[in-house]
């Protein structure tokens, strides 16, 4: 058996973010297409026989009770009842409250690697479910693949999208989803649309909008900055946020030495040249039972 694992855990950007409601208990109901990149945190796992769950390099601040990756071990462990424990280590990659799923991507490759280190077989669908008491963004990163995500983050359906490099923008703040979503200047009834409109705006090189930008652009000047940095930068890019921010990306058109501009970054901003991915990077750790239904080429 086993007794360590390393496990990639991928970013993701928001092609487009819409909300369309939200639920009585408070929940928005959102459209989106989450596409991964190769910007990735890695999560290291070693087994414990004595059961004690541990964080080997706490995050500066944040206690453990509202750390996403010894949330997802306790809860792991809670559910099932091992008798194991884990020793967790993070390389932190992915800027914190950048809106690029960093800690639900955390969170997720902690539950795919332990339901494999614990020896747990749990099913896709079964892991799934329980990573959405975690966060919203935690299921997508479990079903590993590009995908137009409905609902609270529960509806997935599997997209394939062309190969595109990006640069990324993170301006330097962090941005607390509650701050976004809280706000009363939030539209929350966008009409929603379907994979064809997508489709029909993805092959026609139009992009469609994220619904929290006009928020995080009043609230937060850093992130219209760095919107109006990449338009400067790569003219007809059409920079947006992606997720509740703060990080901005467009797409690098061709031909374009993207890296040339890293040395014009401002002060305490990080720019990220970064390449699609199709699937989530640890998708061989995922149960053999899959979700097939509703698979769709985009693109």
């Amino acid at each position: 058996m086993t007794n360590f694992l390393h496990v990639l855990a991928p970013a993701k950007l928001n092609l487009f973010l819409h909300v369309t409601g939200q639920r009585p208990d408070g929940y928005h109901l959102l459209q989106s297409v989450f596409q991964l990149i190769d910007l990735q945190d890695t999560v290291k796992l070693k087994i414990r026989a004595d059961g004690v769950i541990q964080r080997l390099n706490p995050l500066p601040n944040v206690p453990a009770e509202d750390d996403l990756v010894v949330k997802a071990a306790r809860l792991l462990k809670e559910k099932y009842n091992t008798a194991f424990g884990v020793d967790i280590d993070l390389d932190k990659q992915i800027p914190m409250g950048a809106g690029l799923g960093g800690g639900s991507s955390d969170a997720a490759s902690t539950l795919l690697g332990l339901n494999q280190l614990w020896g747990l077989n749990i099913p896709q669908q079964e892991l799934m479910t329980l990573g959405l008491r975690l966060g919203a963004d935690v299921p997508f990163f479990l079903f590993g693949k590009n995908a137009f995500v409905e609902g609270v983050g529960e509806v997935i359906t599997e997209i394939t999208l062309k190969d595109v490099s990006y640069m990324v923008i993170f301006p330097g703040v962090s941005i607390p989803t509650k701050s976004i979503f809280s706000s009363p200047d939030l539209t929350r009834n966008r009409t929603p649309i379907t994979i064809d409109d997508f489709e029909a705006h993805y092959a026609g090189h139009m992009t469609l909008s994220n619904d929290l930008q006009t928020v995080a652009t009043k609230k937060y000047s850093e992130v219209q900055s760095a919107i109006e940095w990449l338009e400067n930068q790569f003219p007809g890019s059409q920079p947006m946020m992606t997720g509740s921010g703060s990080s901005v990306f467009c797409e690098i058109p061709d031909k374009v030495e993207a890296v040339n501009c890293f040395s014009e970054l401002p002060p305490m901003w990080r720019g990220f040249k970064v390449q699609s991915l199709k699937q989530h990077s640890a998708y061989n750790l995922k149960s053999s039972i899959n979700i097939q239904e509703g698979s769709r080429q985009v693109g």
